[in-house]
């Protein structure tokens, strides 16, 4: 199977079983989807959507946010992985919000990366959800599953699986495709004992094929 055949039946399949795939993140504005998403790194969205609720009840704007340390709070996120560290990402940047931007998540791409706690994965992921821009957010469950089925030839880090995809990937679709591989990844394709034989896109992958070879 051609790369180009494998990315075509793959979406396929995903446009008519999952054409409203949207994150498990529960946010309700641009603010709330940037704090969550700090807190989800390295943490499921299970637990941050435990928290996010009295967190965001203290400080419901980046305005209210600024207003307090990182102790206060830390209070609140201390049952989330790195709570020290995302508790002084999480002032830092709301102040930078309320002094640089108006208290706003900003829409430009260098700009979300200006922000504390913000990497390359958190910029994209606003990117795409917010603004519904054709950036691809890759965290372990997309460069896993995008290594397993082939759509990357053995990429070795992020930034490459993320290149990749969003060179093969309909610019267009690659907002939702980004929740597609990470859903595929979070209950189908999992870390360990991945559900091939549930899978009903396994005709088209190579980790699969490589299995029937051996």
């Amino acid at each position: 199977m051609t790369t180009s055949s494998r990315y075509s039946a793959i979406l396929a399949y995903f446009q008519e079983h999952n054409p409203n795939a949207q994150t498990e993140l529960v946010y309700h504005n641009p603010f709330e989807l940037l704090v969550a998403v700090i807190l989800s790194a390295q943490c499921t969205d299970k637990r941050v959507n435990m928290v996010t609720p009295d967190l965001l009840r203290a400080f419901p704007t980046a305005q209210k946010m600024a207003e307090q340390t990182p102790d206060e709070v830390f209070e609140y996120i201390k049952s989330i992985s790195y709570p020290h560290n995302k508790a002084q990402h999480l002032v830092g940047m709301a102040q930078r919000l309320v002094n640089d931007y108006g208290g706003e998540v900003p829409e430009d791409y260098d700009a979300l990366l200006s922000l504390p706690g913000v990497g390359r994965k958190t910029a994209n992921v606003i990117s795409s959800v917010i603004y519904n821009k054709p950036t691809m957010a890759v965290d372990t469950h997309v460069f896993r599953v995008a290594n397993r089925l082939g759509l990357t030839n053995n990429s070795r880090t992020p930034l490459e699986t993320e290149k990749t995809l969003t060179k093969n990937i309909p610019a267009h679709l690659i907002p939702l495709a980004h929740h597609w591989l990470i859903l595929h990844g979070r209950y189908v394709c999992t870390a360990r004992n991945p559900k091939c034989d549930l899978c009903e896109i396994r005709n088209y992958c190579k980790f699969v094929a490589n299995i029937g070879k051996k």
